[in-house]
């Protein structure tokens, strides 16, 4: 059997907002046991088949890049954390909707990925003040995914999820809102699942296809798991 082409999605956010639980979610349709910090970067495999149901069907790998850290690390840390930021082909933005602060890091977040943030000055938001020409030219696809939703209460849920709206928005991207502990929040055929694979499906295009169609080479540098589809980066 032929080695599945792949894509490489970063899954970007501040600590502790369930990016690791999410991850595991989406390459195995289970909640994480026990989920812990990720030092460094861990990176996990879900397979995709691109146009579903289409003639144009094709499976692919999705690889799922989970990068530790917080926006306000140390510029050594930063500079390191660079590497995993090579030929990125889409990013996930993951923030804590509990969390108001982790909702306004995505900006610092994306920026610092798209190599935007060589000399970082304080929190880019402020009320939700926001320059979109930072993005305007940007190519990468974006899915912005809010966690902990089962966390807030029905009687705030409408309020929180208006307050994060403007998120998707700037970012010209879909948003997901879900509780990382719930399979049922990206059930098959859901509203959650088709924006997921809108946007894999996206991604995917971006990288093996033309704008007018035509299927452009792949990766010049391919990989095959041995053995398994789950690796793990790790800096000190």
């Amino acid at each position: 059997m032929a080695a599945l082409e792949r894509v490489k999605v970063l899954v970007l956010g501040d600590s502790g907002v369930g990016k690791s639980s999410l991850v595991h979610l989406l390459c195995h349709n289970q909640m994480l046991g026990n989920p812990s910090w990720t030092v460094g970067c861990s990176v996990d495999v879900r397979i995709h088949d691109y146009k579903e149901g289409t003639p144009e069907e094709k499976t692919y790998y999705i690889e799922l890049w989970d990068v530790g850290g917080s926006v306000g690390s140390a510029s050594s840390v930063k500079s390191t954390r660079v590497v995993f930021y090579n030929s990125v082909n889409g990013i996930v933005l993951v923030h804590d909707l509990t969390n108001k602060k982790s909702s306004q890091n995505l900006y610092r977040w994306s920026l610092e990925a798209l190599n935007r943030d060589a000399t970082p000055s304080g929190v880019l938001v402020t009320n939700g003040d926001y320059d979109r020409e930072q993005f305007a030219d940007n190519q990468i696809p974006l899915l912005v995914i809010g966690t902990k939703l089962d966390q807030i209460p029905e009687s705030k849920r409408n309020d929180v999820l208006t307050r994060t709206a403007f998120l998707a928005e700037d970012f010209s991207a879909e948003e997901i809102n879900l509780d990382c502990t719930s399979p049922r929040y990206l059930a098959a055929g859901s509203s959650n699942a088709v924006k997921l694979s809108r946007f894999f499906d996206k991604v995917i295009e971006k990288r093996y296809f033309l704008r007018d169609g035509n299927q452009i080479s792949g990766f010049s540098e391919r990989k095959r798991f041995g053995g398994g589809f789950t690796k793990s980066l790790h800096y000190d």
